[in-house]
């Protein structure tokens, strides 16, 4: 499977890389200055950049800063989702949103400490998962 990075803008890195780690089980793979890092759960790349850090954080041509927050997400399925919200609440974590049923899935959006957004949903019994393609 190929992995998906996603980058996600972040006003405090050392807090971000502490939120992703300890409250959603990513890896830091590599943390190369005060201003970047990546970090990984399974398929998933996530960037972390503080704006005006240079290479992909730097300022658009016309002076505009990049910045956090917004409503672009990515989604991590959780199996008791319920649960995993309390537990996160009891960490400290803040929710954008309280745990909502759609079609094929309850969710909530989770908040990083920047504003950005953390989908988490549980599938509900309609819901499969896409057959993942087998050898070369």
């Amino acid at each position: 499977m190929t992995t998906a990075t996603v980058r996600y803008f972040v006003n405090d890195l050392d807090e971000a890389v502490d939120f992703y780690r300890d409250l959603l089980g990513f890896d830091v793979e590599l943390r190369p200055s005060p201003m970047f890092a990546m970090l990984y759960r399974g398929d998933l790349r996530v960037l972390l950049s503080v704006p005006g850090g240079g290479g992909g954080s730097a300022p658009m041509a016309d002076g505009t800063q990049q910045e956090a927050g917004g409503w672009n997400r990515f989604a991590l399925q959780v199996p008791d989702l319920e649960a995993r919200v309390e537990e996160l609440r009891g960490k400290g974590a803040r929710f954008r949103n309280d745990i909502v049923t759609g079609v094929g899935v309850k969710q909530i959006l989770l908040q990083d400490p920047a504003g950005n957004l953390v989908e988490l949903f549980e599938p509900r019994a309609a819901y499969h998962e896409r057959q993942r393609p087998t050898g070369p």
